[in-house]
């Protein structure tokens, strides 16, 4: 074992100790794309995978998590959306299962929703775009953290990823484990960020071109020839709209999304909609956009949802070399730092 390699094991024992798996690398919960294939195919790997529920009903995640143990006798999680209708039935699901860790995602948790999680004895963990909800949510109980910055991809926060990271960590990685997130796309950054005391990483874009993803092969093909600056945020056109940003890849759906921004704000203006149903319908709308990129395989009107480190996606490849590539990076720039 070179020095590199035991620096690298040492920093991602906490984070992979607390996922149960060989390295602290957390799959990001992609819609359509995070699915059985691609889930298991992390968690044979080495890494944690994470299905992302997005909008499935109950019955499809039941059916989701039942094939991805199929597939894998790793451990791998599921991401659940705060804002879903049926966030507790789609709990009682996960406890079914046997599901050991719980992805939180989409906004604070709604009330009894952290109590639900803890009393299945799975480890809940969250997502905080800033220090004070960060601090808040570990005093309600959660186990860890996802720190994401706006170089990320789908649905993004205001602050640089290396920006969150300088701020939050050294105040709340000693508390609970914190994976750093958003436009990581090299083991070198992976390294810099566990050295500033993060857990782990999480990744999605990197994973999307992975053989054993199925997303559409014209899906594959606009992430190779995509460059970073070819990722970017959606606008927000009616303030009243509770719009989150969302990056992807720049094509025609920019314009059907102000489109359906414009719809669901007049049906706001003529009291045919609640504030609550307004966010629902915008949600809905990308997971129709992104179905359409990720399954249909139009990647002119669906939405191409992709991170800046789309820019060093430059192959299909299987996903063991995919984190094989990185832990490798990684430990060189540890060994160069030890000389």
């Amino acid at each position: 074992m070179t020095i590199g390699t035991e620096r690298l094991q040492r920093r991602m024992a906490r984070g992979a100790a607390f996922l149960g798996s060989e390295v602290a690398i957390l799959g990001g919960a992609m819609s359509w794309v995070s699915e059985r294939h691609l889930v298991s195919a992390i968690s044979n790997a080495g890494g944690f995978g994470v299905i992302a529920c997005g909008a499935m009903t109950p019955a499809l995640l039941d059916t989701e998590i039942a094939a991805t143990k199929a597939m894998t006798d790793k451990p791998f999680g599921v991401n659940l959306i705060t804002m879903h209708p049926d966030l507790f039935e789609l709990i009682a699901v996960c406890t079914k299962h046997n599901v050991g860790h719980i992805v939180l995602a989409g906004g604070l948790p709604p009330k009894g929703s952290i109590e639900a999680i803890k009393e299945t004895g799975a480890k809940l963990i969250a997502f905080s775009p800033a220090l004070a909800l960060a601090k808040k949510l570990i005093r309600s109980g959660v186990d860890a953290l996802v720190i994401e910055g706006m170089e990320a991809g789908g649905h993004i926060g205001p602050v640089s990823t290396s920006v969150l990271a300088q701020e939050m960590l050294p105040e709340i990685a000693e508390q609970v484990p914190v994976f750093v997130a958003g436009g990581i796309g090299r083991g070198e950054a992976i390294a810099g960020y566990l050295d500033m005391g993060a857990a782990g990483v999480q990744l999605g874009t990197l994973f999307v071109c992975a053989t054993e993803s199925i997303a559409h092969a014209n899906f594959k093909k606009a992430f190779i020839r995509a460059s970073a600056r070819d990722a970017i945020a959606s606008v927000q056109i009616d303030a009243r709209l509770p719009v989150i940003p969302v990056r992807a890849l720049k094509n025609a759906s920019s314009e059907l999304f102000t489109a359906k921004q414009r719809e669901v704000a007049g049906h706001l203006d003529g009291g045919r909609v609640e504030m609550a149903e307004a966010q629902l319908q915008i949600e809905h709308y990308w997971a129709g956009a992104l179905r359409r990129a990720v399954i249909d395989g139009d990647v002119e009107h669906g939405s191409v949802m992709a991170g800046q480190s789309v820019g060093m996606v430059k192959r299909e490849e299987p996903v063991a070399d995919i984190i094989g590539g990185l832990m490798a990076q990684a430990a060189a720039a540890l060994e160069a730092r030890a000389v």
